[in-house]
């Protein structure tokens, strides 16, 4: 057991730092999984009826109750397991994450088999909620321990494979489905236990290559070191979240992901009430918002090391609220490619604040314990993946339901996106440096 302890993953002198990142990728692109759940919904929805729902069916609603548990044990785990993760190093933690994430597959397996919803909240939710907290932070600290000199790009590395982690799991899922597909049986009980059988094996292959640095390792090349030293300061996790800094972040990453979410999470009913386009062409608009995403969580975050980090979320919030009120012109004059363009810029811009979030963390409290203050600020995701969907929903429905052409039914919405997206531009000028009454001595 000691392979597991983080004095045994620490690199020897000469370790190729770029052997780091495929490990803390191949993790992420595991438990981002939970982003292309979806796919579940309907299949779930008919367990029992097979080709439509039947008596004793569960609605896609409740199905997608398991989703927003997942979400909100993410940012709780993370937050109450950051010191943790801190302390035990990578190795142990992604295999925890491992445990977690792939036992809730298996037991969501178990809930179609025995059609019980409560085991899909149990393990897709609850258990596999753990597991992405925990196997969303370790890889992150890792990485931007190993590159002082380019915290931004490194971070983006990371999210970028969970952002990307629907790309290869949505289609999978469909296509264990339909092979494992009878007379009796959607498919969804054996697909769930194939890929909880293939991510722990993926994940597994990230545990064993991690590394972690040696405590007075620095990045070859003086030029690189000077460009970006890491900070000198450390300040632990339990000072950092008493800043005003740390919730001036926490309000940044909330409005940010807030404004994201709720048009992701609405883009398929969006460009059909909008421009009228086949339900076919709206899921390819939907992957196409998913590669804006990923793309941009590797970009933007990247861009940070040379603008600062208060500079790109300037950006992000400054032209995403531009952008925001720009939309409903491009539906009155009709042009779809402009919107397609648009809504792709500011969704790239989501994926970039989750990125390049970390990097933010790490100039401001140092690489001490990043990882635990990293995992306190996600519990900003959880809430806005409440409140982003929840008011696009509602606002657009009632809009609808008092007569608004759905054409226009948007337009409220969107303004006030862009107002949230000017609130966080404020919240991010506000942000100083950290006092040195807060430093460790």
């Amino acid at each position: 057991m000691s392979f597991l302890d983080r004095a045994s993953s620490v690199a020897p002198p000469g370790f190729n730092r770029w052997l780091v990142p495929p490990a803390a990728i191949a993790a992420h692109m595991c438990i981002g999984q939970v982003y292309g759940f979806s796919v579940f919904k309907k299949p779930l929805a008919r367990a029992l009826g097979i080709s439509a729902p039947g008596p004793g069916d569960w609605s896609e609603v409740n199905v997608g109750v398991a989703y927003s548990i997942a979400l909100v044990l993410l940012g709780l785990s993370a937050a109450f397991f950051g010191k943790w993760v801190e302390r035990s190093g990578p190795r142990k933690v992604i295999l925890a994450s491992l445990l977690c994430f792939c036992g809730g597959l298996v037991l969501s397996s178990l809930a179609v088999q025995f059609h019980q919803i409560w085991l899909l909240y149990l393990g897709y939710g609850l258990l596999g909620g753990i597991g992405l907290g925990l196997g969303y932070i370790a890889p992150v600290s890792t990485l931007v321990k190993w590159f002082p000199d380019r915290p931004g790009m490194a971070t983006g590395m990371a999210i970028m494979g969970f952002g990307g982690g629907a790309l290869i799991g949505a289609p999978l899922a469909e296509e264990l489905m339909k092979r494992f597909s009878s007379p009796t049986s959607v498919g969804a009980q054996e697909a769930f236990l194939a890929m909880a059988g293939l991510y722990a094996l993926m994940m597994a292959f990230a545990a064993f290559i991690v590394r972690v640095p040696a405590p007075d390792w620095t990045p070859p090349g003086a030029a690189a070191a000077a460009r970006a030293p890491a900070p000198a300061f450390r300040v632990p996790v339990d000072t950092a979240w008493k800043t005003p800094q740390f919730w001036l972040l926490w309000l940044v990453l909330c409005l940010n992901v807030t404004a994201g979410i709720g048009i992701l999470g609405q883009a398929s009913p969006m460009i059909q009430d909008l421009f009228k386009v086949t339900p076919a062409a709206a899921a390819g608009y939907v992957g196409l918002l998913s590669l804006f995403n990923l793309g941009g969580r590797f970009v933007w975050s990247s861009l940070s090391d040379y603008t600062g980090r208060k500079g790109i979320y300037a950006l992000y919030f400054s032209l995403g609220a531009a952008l925001y009120l720009l939309v409903p012109w491009t539906q009155q004059q009709g042009n779809l490619t402009l919107f397609v363009l648009v809504t792709g810029v500011i969704i790239s811009m989501y994926g970039g604040g989750f990125s390049t979030i970390p990097a933010y963390l790490r100039d401001l409290f140092g690489t001490y314990q990043v990882g635990a203050i990293h995992g306190r600020l996600i519990t900003a995701w959880s809430m806005a993946a409440v409140i982003g969907p929840q008011l696009v929903d509602r606002i657009s429905a009632a809009k609808k339901a008092a007569g608004v052409p759905p054409g226009q039914s948007y337009n409220f919405t969107l303004t006030l996106m862009a107002g949230l997206l000017l609130v966080g531009l404020v919240c991010n000028l506000l942000v100083r440096p950290v006092a040195a009454k807060y430093h460790l001595p």
